[in-house]
């Protein structure tokens, strides 16, 4: 059977095993983030304005500042993860520090007797989602990785994956997934990993593949480290209308650096059993860019209450992957350490375009001595797309989120006290799973606090925000199907500074 090379570093493959829901949830949903005020007060500020992060919820929010005004924040994140798996239970503890939110506002009042009383040029920007976190699980499973490469193998002619004459096994490797699939590629790397074996090595024609280890439970341990960041750059214009009315537009662009670590290292077998250990390693990098764009209005009934809406389009991201994979065994050829992290599998670009929101907002003011702020947003998930659409593998995954995600309702609620130049403030945060059935990813529960000391031309703010939410974490798409259940809290602690002109 004759393949065709490809360059030893490079796979172009339209048909992915790589791009699955968890996309689609990770760009579409974005974390508590920005300044010091905004988090303290759980980003209530839909029916506010007067900061530059709350140009997430409203654009109409810009036109509500009285001055020119430049701020930067810089926050420590800290993640708590209780992970539990089988019989076993592992805490893992994530610190790291981002400077994360910086951005200006220029206001130009209208002197004349125009209804036009105030135009607002902004710019902003805001970490809008940190995937630095990790977790650890080790456990006594059912199910080893011998699973997921039989999921992979039953149905691909063995002839088919075999090497050629003066063939180099990473050349293979990349050849077999850029001509043949990522099915076939994995088969490929479960045989000369020499974690699984078809039923007739003599018979190129064979279809069924069986496995090298032998147990009823298996010692498991897998690390999951995650890092890079969903950044978010705005470009604002909003304008003030008679003396109670606001209005704004933004442009969003958005930057994605994501990378996942995943190792799996097994041990305990049956002493009868051929393989008596196991590794598998992974490494996914993605990058790309997004774009969408808000709408919003703010309204002052009167001195007392304000209420907001906005609209936030969906965003439409362009992203490429790349992964890498290592793997062995005690059966495996010896040359697979050469199918390693330096051997890179390059997919073709894809786009994921994540649903739009509906943001309405409620705030009382109280004078100078302090307000209530309260947001309830609306996103369907279930309209969420993988694209191109065309691409089989899209349809398929495309056709699960429609059946398994859901309406997304969330809840924000702020309030600030202000004595003298000092302020309290205070905040909850409550977010639907965007699972029907809400297991997979629970509610996400926050609470926030902090405090601000107001110095006339500049201000000082401190906040401290905490998550809490459980999520069923999947090992590998396919073959090990036990998840690792995993309570997530995290606890961020953010210091602002903000001058005014």
């Amino acid at each position: 059977m004759k393949r065709y090379l490809t360059f030893i570093t490079l796979l172009l493959c339209a048909i992915a095993s790589a791009q699955n829901i968890n996309d689609v949830l990770r760009y579409s949903n974005e974390d508590l983030q920005g300044s010091a005020r905004f988090q303290s007060m759980a980003g209530a500020f839909g029916a506010l304005g007067g900061d530059l992060s709350a140009l997430n919820v409203n654009p109409a929010g810009a036109a509500v500042f009285k001055n020119s005004q430049f701020g930067f924040s810089g926050t420590n994140y800290n993640r708590n993860n209780d992970a539990s798996y089988f019989d076993g239970f592992n805490n893992t503890k994530l610190n790291s520090l981002e400077f994360n939110q910086v951005g200006g506002v220029i206001v130009f009042n209208n002197k004349d007797e125009s209804p036009w009383r105030k135009l607002t040029l902004a710019v902003n920007y805001d970490l809008a989602k940190n995937f630095d976190n990790e977790f650890f699980v080790s456990g006594n499973s059912t199910q080893g990785i011998d699973n997921y490469f039989l999921d992979f193998a039953q149905g691909v002619p063995f002839g088919s994956i075999l090497l050629q004459d003066g063939e180099l096994l990473e050349e293979a490797y990349l050849d077999i997934g850029a001509q043949q699939g990522f099915a076939d590629q994995q088969a490929f790397l479960g045989y000369y990993g020499g974690i699984i074996d078809p039923v007739d090595e003599t018979d190129d024609n064979n279809t069924a593949y069986i496995s090298n280890s032998n147990y009823s439970t298996v010692n498991q341990e897998f690390l999951r480290r995650t890092t890079g960041y969903n950044s978010k750059f705005v470009v604002n214009g909003a304008a003030q209308y008679g003396e109670n009315l606001y209005l704004g537009a933004s442009l969003n662009f958005h930057t994605i650096l994501y990378n996942k670590y995943d190792e799996l290292t097994e041990g305990g077998f049956d002493p009868t059993s051929p393989n008596q250990f196991t590794t598998f390693d992974n490494y996914l990098r993605t990058e790309g860019n997004g774009f969408s764009f808000s709408l919003g209005a703010i309204g002052k009934l009167n001195e007392f209450i304000r209420l907001g809406a906005s609209y936030q389009s969906p965003t439409w991201y362009r992203l490429t992957d790349d992964l890498a994979q290592r793997v062995n065994s005690d059966f495996a050829d010896e040359d697979i350490n050469f199918i390693n992290f330096d051997v890179v599998n390059l997919f073709e670009a894809y786009n994921v375009k994540t649903p739009g929101k509906l943001t309405g907002s409620l705030a009382l003011v109280f004078g100078k001595n302090g307000l209530l702020s309260f947001d309830y947003g609306y996103q369907d998930m279930s309209s969420a797309k993988l694209r191109p659409e065309s691409d089989a593998s899209f349809a398929t995954v495309n056709n699960e989120i429609a059946n398994t995600l859901g309406q997304v309702s969330s809840f924000r609620l702020g309030g600030e006290y202000r004595i003298q130049r000092f302020s309290l403030r205070g905040g909850y945060r409550f977010e639907q799973s965007p699972f029907v059935s809400g297991n997979i990813i629970g509610d996400l529960n926050g609470y926030s606090g902090g405090l601000g000391i107001n110095f006339g031309s500049s201000r000082l703010d401190l906040s401290l925000n905490r998550t809490e939410q459980q999520v069923s974490e999947s090992l590998f798409d396919t073959g090990i199907t036990t998840p690792a259940i995993v309570d997530r809290i995290n606890t961020n602690v953010t210091l602002g500074y903000t001058m005014n002109f």
